[in-house]
């Protein structure tokens, strides 16, 4: 790996590869695995987006964030009240993206501002009363006046047009025909390889060493004249801005929105994937992404090989679902407790050896 890094032109061959895989896969999928399963490769783009976002917040400035599937369906249903026959408004998705990016962000901010001098367990108990606040709000936003539809939702969301083409149906490129799946894959892709470079920039930049400074030592980072103020209320603005997309192209991917769509367990899954991934890792977080968005639905064939190697199904597939699952995680954090793909910050960390309580310069009462 450090040769490619020295040699531009490996570099460039390696880009290239990992391009033409990319372009080839949901066709390969398709081919292999069905249709169902690009549809998979689709959410887990998206859910990409969403753990990189998150990153920002919790990876970068170590602010756990337990409410940010909120901030998912403020961008979703921005888009779905501008694109669909709810208000019967039909606007572009170049300007409804956008839109949606700027009110999750109005949201990120509104959730940082009284949660500044709040830590750890406390920092997420708000957040997490956040994400469901906003998520009972939707829900009853339907009287006196009928805002999001309620509990029923928004159906027939306008899909995303490109070229005055619809990518909801299917279409003949140079003799090859591409479904609204394999569409939807490629936009999802390039929002999500946007997302990874702005994730790498901001890592290296000045902002985003403040954050890491923050996540070290608040107190340390505010003595040397970080405003420490500022930075994180830019975390919670710029990992909402990722969430608001991210929730745009799924309202316009599904066709269909309703607040049961945002519960708590999605902010958990998105947690998971950035922790499993590997904190402060864009490409780690990227993969914990993928890989909690499959495992789940491949485990779905747990009931038919039971009834195919043992006659019957002694246990029942979504319940084994989530104990394989669960155990996964658990492993995970006892073998590999920085995660798949750690950044080298966190693997030095959890390599350094602790001193013992009383040992010599450490930190006792006298």
């Amino acid at each position: 790996m450090s040769r490619l890094y020295r040699n531009p032109g490996l570099r460039i061959v390696f880009y290239i590869a990992v391009a033409a895989v990319l372009v080839a896969l949901p066709f390969a999928v398709d081919a292999t695995l069905g249709r169902t399963w690009v549809r998979i490769l689709d959410v887990a783009l998206l859910f990409v987006m969403l753990a990189l976002g998150l990153n920002i917040v919790v990876g970068y400035a170590g602010l756990l964030d337990l409410g940010y599937i909120a901030f998912f369906a403020v961008g979703a249903y921005s888009y779905a009240l501008l694109a669909s026959p709810q208000f019967d408004v039909h606007w572009s998705f170049l300007a409804l993206l956008p839109i949606g990016a700027m009110v999750a962000a109005f949201f990120g901010v509104l959730l940082g501002a009284p949660t500044l001098r709040l830590r750890g367990d406390y920092l997420a108990i708000v957040t997490l009363g956040f994400g469901e606040i906003i998520r009972i709000f939707l829900n009853n936003l339907n009287r006196p006046v009928n805002i999001t539809n309620g509990p029923q939702g928004i159906t027939l969301i306008d899909p995303l047009h490109i070229a005055g083409a619809s990518l909801a149906k299917t279409h003949t490129v140079v003799g090859i025909q591409v479904a609204s799946v394999h569409s939807y894959y490629f936009v999802f892709l390039a929002c999500a390889a946007a997302a990874i470079f702005i994730s790498v920039r901001l890592e290296d930049s000045r902002i985003g060493r403040a954050w890491v400074a923050i996540r070290e030592d608040e107190l340390a980072a505010a003595a040397m004249g970080i405003n420490t103020r500022n930075v994180k209320l830019l975390a919670f603005a710029m990992g909402a801005t990722f969430g608001g997309v991210a929730g745009g192209l799924f309202a316009s991917f599904q066709g269909f929105i309703s607040p049961e769509s945002f519960a708590l367990l999605d902010s958990i899954m998105v947690l998971c994937m950035v922790v499993l991934g590997g904190m402060g890792n864009v490409i780690g977080v990227a993969l914990g992404a993928v890989l909690l968005t499959a495992l789940p639905e491949a485990l779905r064939y747990a009931g038919p090989l039971q009834q195919a190697w043992l006659g019957t199904v002694y246990i029942d597939p979504s319940d084994l679902r989530m104990l394989l699952f669960g155990a996964a995680l658990v492993l995970m954090m006892l073998f590999r407790p920085a995660g798949l793909w750690p950044s080298s910050i966190r693997r030095r960390e959890l390599a350094a050896p602790r001193e013992p309580a009383g040992a010599e310069g450490a930190d006792v009462p006298r």
